[in-house]
């Protein structure tokens, strides 16, 4: 029997090739074929050209055990996935009359006034020795080949097909054929921290969780203002695993310390929003070149009614004395982006909306505006309580989006560190 450990996923489609697409079924399979302990080694996007598709398949197919293709299954001329996989495996195609009276027998129940196109017996040539796998959310059948110890599937592009058919599998087939052991991660979120300096601090842990049983598994990803390191293992029993990933996600803590500010998958605004409600707080935001984006993220959170009160966005020096309060000597001694006209916006928000907690950002996000005393990216974050203020310069790099998102991680993490002391 073929044992599944090492899997591929190809995503069909000349539309994943553009800017407008994104292959998001790659993610579910990957989810799904972990589950059984099969790791994904490679994801490839390949749109409909028929040998270039069937290159792809001769070659993953020498690497993994099992290939899953997604899409590429319609009724037109640039659904080639069939003809090229017929092609890769020497599989000559067939039309499979049973498949051929389902899609009629579709056409006629849904009424349409017209007869199947012939068009739609595209979908009914099967490889030779292939298993039909039927699809009860759409018109083209799934397709899953044993070859030469190996396995691979067809399955169709539209997630509302794909998954409740590989979700069948999974259970089923698949299941049978896994190794058996899920490969099961858990992610660890960073902030205040460069990647390389984390990387310096885990580097004698991985050797140690390299040699450990079961063994560990590491990958950090780094975007700006956030790091996430992935912990990842797999053995026979769930216990063992969910022990291992506990003891690893631990060390990790404890080595990096107040900087991780997830281990269970929360993002920085749910952790911000889960502190204001445990301590039954609410906060206010005066935002100026994050403009409006720590709010929205405040309030992306489904809640966050019981914690966020309101918010400004203050860009000129007018608006932030007459919304806020910021007295115009303030403004003209020190400038706009300043510690003390920061703190002086979280101080007003924070009193005129009666809340716990204030937050002021200032800054500029650019590409114009800057100076050699404060060239663009210079941010200043303030946050207020009625017992602590807190205020810091930061010098982010990038373009004006990723300014303001940093700016807006840093004012999350300054709410969060305030929060937690």
């Amino acid at each position: 029997m073929t044992v599944l450990r090492r899997a591929a996923i190809v995503a069909v489609g000349s539309e994943l090739l553009t800017p407008s697409k994104i292959d998001t079924n790659s993610l579910y399979i990957t989810e799904q074929l972990n589950r059984l302990g099969v790791e994904v080694m490679v994801k490839l996007v390949v749109g409909d050209m028929r040998e270039e598709l069937t290159e792809a398949v001769r070659s993953l197919l020498a690497r993994v055990d099992v290939l899953i293709l997604s899409g590429g299954l319609g009724p037109t001329d640039d659904d080639v996935t069939r003809e090229a996989v017929s092609a890769a495996l020497g599989r000559p195609l067939a039309e499979d009359e049973a498949i051929t009276t389902r899609l009629r027998e579709r056409f006629k129940a849904r009424g349409f006034a017209m007869p199947m196109p012939e068009t739609n017996r595209r979908q009914a040539m099967v490889p030779a020795g292939a298993v039909v796998i039927e699809n009860r959310n759409g018109s083209a059948p799934g397709l899953w080949i044993d070859h030469e110890g190996k396995v691979v599937l067809l399955l169709p592009g539209p997630p509302r097909e794909l998954r409740p058919m590989l979700a069948e599998l999974v259970d089923g087939p698949l299941r049978a054929s896994a190794l058996g052991e899920p490969l099961m991660r858990r992610v660890v979120r960073i902030t205040g921290r460069i990647e390389s300096d984390v990387d310096q601090l885990m580097q004698p842990i991985y050797r140690e969780w390299a040699a450990a049983s079961p063994p560990i598994a590491a990958t950090i990803l780094a975007s700006p203002g956030a790091i996430e390191l992935h912990v990842s293992t797999h053995a026979a029993s769930q216990d063992v695993v969910d022990r291992a990933l506990e003891d690893a996600v631990q060390r990790v803590v404890n080595t990096i310390g107040a900087d991780v500010y997830s281990t269970d998958g929360r993002k920085l605004e749910q952790v911000v929003g889960d502190l204001l409600v445990a301590k039954s707080m609410r906060v206010a935001a005066a935002e100026s070149c994050t403009g409006g984006l720590i709010t929205s993220r405040l309030t992306d959170v489904p809640g966050s009614s019981r914690y966020v009160d309101q918010s400004v966005i203050t860009y000129s020096n007018e608006s932030k004395t007459e919304l806020l309060g910021v007295p115009t000597e303030l403004l003209q001694s020190h400038g706009a982006v300043s510690e003390p006209v920061g703190l002086a916006m979280a101080e007003g928000i924070r009193a005129r909306a009666r809340v716990d907690v204030g937050i002021g950002v200032t800054g500029i996000a650019g590409p114009t505006g800057g100076t050699a005393e404060k060239p663009v990216g210079t941010v200043v974050v303030a946050a207020v309580t009625a017992n602590e203020r807190r205020c810091r310069t930061f010098r982010f790099f990038g373009d004006r989006e990723l300014v303001k998102f940093q700016a807006s991680q840093a004012a999350l993490d300054m709410m969060r560190r305030l929060l937690s002391s």
